[in-house]
């Protein structure tokens, strides 16, 4: 009996020691964090100035002498384009360093480039396996400005393929935890039974819990379904879920992120796109932009699997040893918009945030007219500040096309910050 009872106290006592360890880890992590945060965000200050300096004076040496050269830029040159600022933006490039794109834009004539030139995949059609998305700003695509919190929007009429409001649409943001709708379409992508299961390892709940993530809650050694992973994945941002799936399709998180990144190749988003981590972790290699983020969640959208998980309000899971009734889990983003004058019904949608990003959200509508709409934004100052956005975008352009709502306006001609003006 005693000797049964010295076992269990030193498994105890091993326990105890692992989240001591743990923990130790992740303060030592947050630490550094904070040191580099410090560190980097006067050196990148200056970075940008001096970045910003130079562009000035090739601007003006390219307007001076090829006025044109710059007009038919393509889209991802202009990516960079920050509203408001009166500065060309930035891209991350191969070299993972900021820089300013050559022959850098105008803010006329980068709103002009996110009218955008589809490219040979249009033939694709919607839904097939490779299509690639692509959606076009004309004359009539509202600049955004200080009418929404969020510092980076974009809002797409699907069915046109049309940009109806922009802000920042092509700046590189990171994309927190918005990152698992792309987990979640080449998961179903990979997989066949649902009622297929996994079992949750060690490494799957220390890697969520040394990086602070939001869990579904499943235990360590539970069997669950892969069904279960997919909505502990979306709904309550389930990092043990996400990295679960990558785990189960691809056999590691490292194999995930590898097909992760096709995805975006194949979707042609990887000028600007690129992902490090199946969950959404902050890392200066991990970003796209809304434009990309909103390309991503039409194709997923356009996969019924992805479009009935994006769309659930609530979920069980299966009940196993350790939750004998499953875990109820909640997609709070639609919950929450689901009383709002919206003047649609949103019906997808996925949230996240990381300091570094912000309150982000993407989401997908439909008007009473069954037109759909997909809308993006980054860098809210709040969760329900980001879903206020979400509901004067909806609310604004719902069942009408930008020209019609340019023309309600009744000053088409003359309102400021237009693409084009």
């Amino acid at each position: 009996m005693d000797s049964r009872l010295d076992q269990e106290e030193m498994i105890r006592a091993r326990r105890r020691q692992r989240m001591m360890e743990a923990r130790r880890r992740k303060r030592r992590q947050r630490i550094i964090r904070s040191v580099l945060l410090r560190l980097v965000l006067p050196i990148t200050g200056v970075i940008v100035a001096v970045l910003l300096l130079r562009a000035g004076i090739r601007l003006l040496h390219t307007s001076t002498k090829e006025p044109e050269a710059t007009i038919g830029a393509s889209a991802g040159e202009a990516g960079g384009s920050k509203d408001g600022a009166g500065n060309a933006g930035y891209r991350i490039n191969d070299t993972d360093s900021l820089h300013l794109p050559d022959g850098a834009l105008t803010d006329g004539e980068a709103d002009k480039a996110l009218q955008g030139s589809k490219t040979g995949a249009d033939e694709v059609e919607d839904g097939e396996e490779g299509a690639v998305y692509t959606a076009r700003g004309t004359e009539h695509t509202k600049q955004l400005g200080g009418d929404i919190s969020s510092s980076h929007a974009i809002l797409i009429d699907v069915d046109s393929g049309t940009i109806l409001a922009q802000k920042g649409a092509k700046t590189v943001i990171n994309p927190a935890s918005m990152t698992k709708v792309l987990t979640l379409l080449v998961a179903a992508e990979h997989v066949d039974d649902l009622d297929d299961t996994f079992t949750i390892t060690r490494d799957i709940t220390d890697y969520s819990y040394v990086n602070d993530c939001s869990n579904a809650g499943f235990a360590e050694n539970e069997r669950v379904t892969v069904r279960d992973l997919l909505y502990g994945t979306i709904l309550p941002s389930g990092a043990d879920a996400a990295a679960g799936l990558a785990a189960y399709v691809a056999g590691s998180r490292e194999a995930f992120v590898e097909l992760m990144n096709e995805k975006i190749k194949e979707l042609g988003l990887s000028e600007t796109a690129h992902v490090t981590n199946c969950v959404g972790i902050y890392d200066e290699n991990h970003y796209c932009t809304v434009y990309d983020m909103a390309m991503i969640l039409e194709a997923a959208v356009n996969n019924e699997l992805c479009k009935k998980v994006l769309s659930a309000h609530t979920y069980t899971t299966s009940a196993t040893a350790e939750h004998p009734e499953g875990i109820t889990i909640s997609n709070w983003f639609l919950r929450r918009i689901e009383d709002k004058d919206t003047g649609s019904e949103v019906l997808c949608g996925k949230t996240g945030y990381v300091v570094q990003s912000g309150n982000c959200a993407a989401s997908y509508a439909q008007d009473a007219g069954g037109k759909g709409y997909i809308c993006v934004t980054a860098d809210a100052a709040s969760g329900w500040k980001c879903i206020y956005d979400h509901v004067a975008l909806y609310k604004e352009f719902s069942g009408r096309t930008a020209s019609e709502a340019d023309a309600e306006s009744g000053d088409s001609e003359g309102k400021d910050g237009r693409a084009g003006a």
